[in-house]
């Protein structure tokens, strides 16, 4: 298991009790990740919650992911907002996860974070589409370095792990960051087949 993918993805998730009554092995986690870039975001962002009322972090959580379109937690939003090109988009994610035999809960879309991380967590599969959507990771962290959150530490942890942004990529963060996630594009055809997105559209549900 790839223990940095697995803690940040816990560690992005609404902050329940639970997640307060584990900071002592979340703590022994993050001291045993690599590299130390990654071991030192680890440690700033758990020193955070430690001297955060869990309430205080529970309002901040929501303000910034729920409430702020470009810190969304989907990453396939920024670049398609809900817009019909994300579903196509999305689709990559869950074949990638049916291919892996990965089955994950219906509760989540499944480009979001922490799903992803989870699936990186497991699999180099994962880790793949971690790498192909470097530019998403990249706007994210650079959306919440903005915000001026905590929780931007987490997306360097993860992006530690990753290799650098190529000229492409980072081409893409500019012009992504410049135009903000799009709205719907009104008046087009549906991207796919209905149930296509769903995996039902291409001989039943696996």
């Amino acid at each position: 298991m790839n223990a940095p993918y697995k803690l940040a993805s816990v560690l992005l998730q609404y902050p329940t009790a639970a997640l307060f009554e584990g900071l002592d092995r979340l703590d022994a986690a993050a001291a045993g990740t690599g590299p130390k870039a990654s071991r030192e975001a680890f440690a700033g962002f758990l020193g955070w919650l430690r001297a955060t009322p869990s309430g205080e972090v529970a309002r901040h959580y929501v303000e910034t992911f729920d409430l702020r379109r470009r810190c969304a937690l989907y990453l396939t939003y920024y670049r398609h907002g809900d817009t019909r090109k994300r579903g196509m988009a999305m689709l990559a994610f869950k074949t990638a996860y049916r291919v892996a035999g990965f089955q994950p809960s219906d509760d989540e879309l499944p480009d979001y974070l922490p799903l992803v991380l989870d699936f990186a967590a497991l699999t180099p599969a994962g880790e793949k589409l971690l790498r192909r959507h470097r530019a998403d990771l990249e706007l994210l962290r650079k959306a919440l370095h903005e915000a001026g959150t905590p929780y931007a530490g987490l997306l360097d942890a993860v992006c530690a792990g990753l290799p650098r942004l190529s000229r492409r990529e980072l081409a893409l963060v500019r012009g992504a960051w410049e135009k903000g996630p799009p709205d719907e594009e009104v008046g087009l055809e549906p991207f796919a087949p209905p149930g296509y997105l769903d995996g039902t559209g291409a001989g039943g549900r696996r």
